[in-house]
């Protein structure tokens, strides 16, 4: 090839890079430009949403993620703005249920983009995303449990340490009808957490919903035997043993004594803790009372009224002191 020929070959061969890079850079400015609208229509669309102007943040959202769909946080905010346009009291409605569905869309954009993020802000709205797609799918919104559960056990694996998630996944196989399930889910929350309290109350909550006193009076025991130090625990106790002997009409005489004795043994662990703790020395009362209706010595059950009536003044001259601030 002659020098000419290789020299026209090396024009050509520029001038297809020039437009190449020409290409490249435009697209790079068109880039460019598109990110700085978005950052543009983002921060406007925080501020409306910070402001409650929901529909006016869905559009901006809208916008900032059509110039640059990177902004991964804004699908969560643009959900949330469409949720909070729902109204309820329009259920059925075309334009009403739609928001809704908008809303679920963009949650679960969301937490597919942000659950595994590096970034522990991303990661915890990844996992708000969640609970809110949850929320979206319950009784008052979309009603649909069944598309709910997996949402709540992807919550579960994201972070196993949470026992908010199995109280979640509790209460859908709960009002399915699912007893045995969600009974498994809360033991599960408790072996996942077993220092937090609310497992062990939420454990309590469930079993008297179900009308299984023992296993109910069984978990605030539990909770107890953990907290041992803990006056509230102990008084939670005692709350249990005097509604069951005071509401519980199906108990034997001997049964209420003893539910009675257990509580009177629980509010004396607390009261020993904290003395002034007002409301246990009225439930200590309440326990008396229920005694002195079971006791068939009148002598017995005066003294026993007295007892309750001298802890019920007790605990009214605690609380006028706190109120004027004597003693804090």
């Amino acid at each position: 090839m002659s020098m000419n020929g290789c020299r026209k070959d090396a024009i050509r061969l520029l001038a297809r890079t020039s437009l190449l890079v020409g290409v490249a850079l435009a697209i790079g400015a068109c880039t460019g430009m598109n990110q700085l609208k978005a950052k543009k229509n983002f921060k406007e669309a925080n501020e409306a949403y910070a402001q409650q102007d929901y529909k006016k943040a869905a559009q901006l959202y809208e916008m900032a993620l059509g110039s640059d769909p990177t902004l991964s946080s804004a699908f969560f905010y643009l959900g949330n703005s469409y949720d909070n346009q729902y109204k309820p009291s329009r259920k059925g409605e075309a334009e009403n249920d739609a928001l809704l569905e908008k809303a679920v869309k963009n949650y679960q954009t969301a937490a597919e983009k942000l659950s595994a993020s590096p970034d522990v802000k991303e990661k915890d709205l990844g996992k708000l995303s969640l609970k809110y797609l949850v929320a979206a799918y319950g009784a008052d919104k979309l009603n649909d449990p069944a598309r709910a559960e997996p949402v709540v056990q992807r919550m579960i694996q994201l972070d196993p340490a949470d026992p908010e998630n199995y109280f979640a996944l509790a209460k859908i196989y709960e009002d399915a009808g699912a007893y045995e399930n969600a009974e498994d889910i809360l033991l599960k929350a408790k072996d996942a957490k077993p220092g937090d309290p609310a497992v062990y109350m939420t454990l309590a909550g469930y079993y008297k919903r179900q009308g299984k006193v023992d296993k109910m009076i069984n978990a605030t025991e539990e909770r107890a035997q953990r907290e041992p130090n803990n006056p509230e625990a102990h008084y939670t106790v005692a709350t249990f043993y005097w509604d069951e002997a005071f509401r519980n009409t199906a108990l034997k005489d001997n049964e209420k004594r003893d539910y009675v004795q257990k509580g009177i043994g629980a509010i004396d662990q607390a009261l020993k803790l904290k003395p002034d703790y007002t409301e246990a020395l009225v439930y200590k009362g309440l326990l008396l009372r229920v005694q002195a209706n079971l006791e068939k010595d009148p002598a017995k059950q005066q003294a026993l009224i007295k007892e309750a009536t001298q802890l019920r003044d007790k605990a009214e001259d605690l609380r006028k002191k706190k109120a004027a601030g004597v003693g804090n």
